[in-house]
């Protein structure tokens, strides 16, 4: 039987060169990695900041994250707003906000308190300009084109990282830590400009933002996401997105400390902890590029697997070389949610994406802020080693768990619909 042209348009495979073509997804695409270069500029220099004035580890560790779990709270009050204001001002207003706040950080001398008061509030509004982005990124870029985009943020969001991370050691160096603010302050306003600039004002059809009705903004975006969440089929593939890597970044929470507890030379943890995104950026790059879409969404519980299985090896205690070996494969397995990409659009209804997005992004950060913390616990009781080795087995659990519900081989599922609550 020849195939459909349903079915045709399932399999093809996209490339990246055709998803960069796309002006509107490339000018994202472009702000959105400076931006996380930013953020990693801006999460470690006040963290640096706070240890210069406290000398807490513990409050270090708290600037460091505090950044993330607002975020979900912002999604489950505000998020609905992301469908109903107008992107190029969303996008605009959010990274202007986050380049007010590295400026009074850098140039207000405010008691520790205040200026962790001001970052936490400030991340309620992250969903926002992102769920808002992550929408455009779905209305301009469709079928795998859509997958092969979500798979360049990911590389890009890992290379900027790492960039953004040694760019604030040698920032905080070279200008010290009130400067180095000053800089990331500097690269969030050529965002914003960049987005306020270059972003086409949407044409009537391509933003029908709706109001929040007389409830307002927060009744709007709490029953929005009761109905998300209520939906075996969008809760089940937030799930999968979130737990994964929660779990390994748990891991990755406590390398530290791995490294300490076996002696390892000065500077060995941060060859560890780069290992995780190296096979990020591998197993994103191999798997976007290489594999069809049926294919991708056939190796979702493999790849999860993989993610996981790696890290039981650390029950043994290894050394530098096998540790590093066994990080770089775990992180080839995050390249299992390349195959959850397109279910989890289809499955969204219309006029929910922006707060679906948004709510999928505050979630993941939020249990990946929650994870180190729980296994740092662990390790307290049962040491480094036994923590990430039950981090990885979690991990190969969870595996099983999208087994049961997650076909062998995924078709697209029905399209723009949420599904029915259980």
């Amino acid at each position: 039987m020849p195939p459909t042209a349903e079915s045709a348009q399932v399999s093809h495979r996209a490339t990246y060169r055709e998803v960069l073509a796309e002006p509107r997804f490339r000018l994202l695409f472009s702000t959105r990695a400076v931006a996380i270069t930013a953020d990693a500029l801006r999460i470690t220099t006040f963290s640096v900041l706070v240890f210069s004035s406290t000398g807490s580890a513990l409050l270090s560790a708290v600037a460091f994250g505090i950044g993330f779990i607002p975020q979900l709270f912002g999604s489950l009050l505000l998020g609905s707003l992301a469908d109903q204001l107008p992107p190029r001002a969303l996008i605009t207003g959010g990274y202007a906000l986050t380049c007010a706040t590295a400026l009074l950080l850098a140039l207000v001398r405010m008691p520790v308190a205040a200026s962790l008061g001001v970052v936490a509030l400030v991340s309620l509004a992250t969903p926002l300009f992102h769920g808002a982005s992550s929408r455009l990124v779905a209305q301009s870029l469709e079928g795998d084109a859509y997958v092969l985009g979500r798979s360049l943020n990911n590389i890009a969001g890992a290379g900027a990282q790492l960039f953004g991370l040694a760019l604030g050691g040698a920032a905080v160096a070279a200008l010290g830590p009130h400067r180095a603010l000053a800089v990331s302050a500097v690269l969030y306003l050529g965002c914003a400009l960049a987005i306020r600039i270059r972003l086409p004002r949407l044409q009537p059809g391509e933003f029908d933002g709706t109001p929040g009705g007389d409830g307002g903004a927060v009744r709007a975006s709490l029953r929005g996401a009761g109905l998300l969440l209520r939906g075996r089929t969008v809760r089940r593939l937030m799930l999968a997105q979130w737990l994964p890597v929660a779990l390994v970044a748990g891991a990755e929470g406590i390398i530290v400390a791995y490294a300490g507890e076996r002696r390892f030379a000065p500077g060995w943890y941060a060859v560890l902890m780069g290992c995780l995104p190296v096979g990020m950026l591998v197993g994103d790059l191999l798997v976007g590029r290489f594999l069809r879409p049926p294919t991708r969404e056939r190796l979702v519980v493999p790849l999860v697997a993989l993610a996981g299985l790696p890290l039981i090896g650390f029950a043994a205690e290894p050394g530098v070389g096998v540790s590093s070996c066994l990080l770089l494969l775990s992180g080839l397995g995050y390249a299992y949610g390349l195959g959850l990409q397109r279910p989890f659009l289809d499955a969204l209804p219309q006029d929910g994406q922006g707060q679906a997005f948004g709510l999928l992004g505050s979630g993941s950060m939020t249990l990946q802020g929650v994870g180190p913390v729980c296994l740092g616990a662990v390790a307290a009781v049962i040491g480094t080693g036994g923590a990430i080795a039950l981090a990885g087995g979690a991990a190969v659990l969870t595996a099983g768990w999208i087994l049961t519900w997650h076909p062998p081989a995924s078709p697209a599922l029905a399209p723009n619909r949420v599904a029915p609550s259980e």
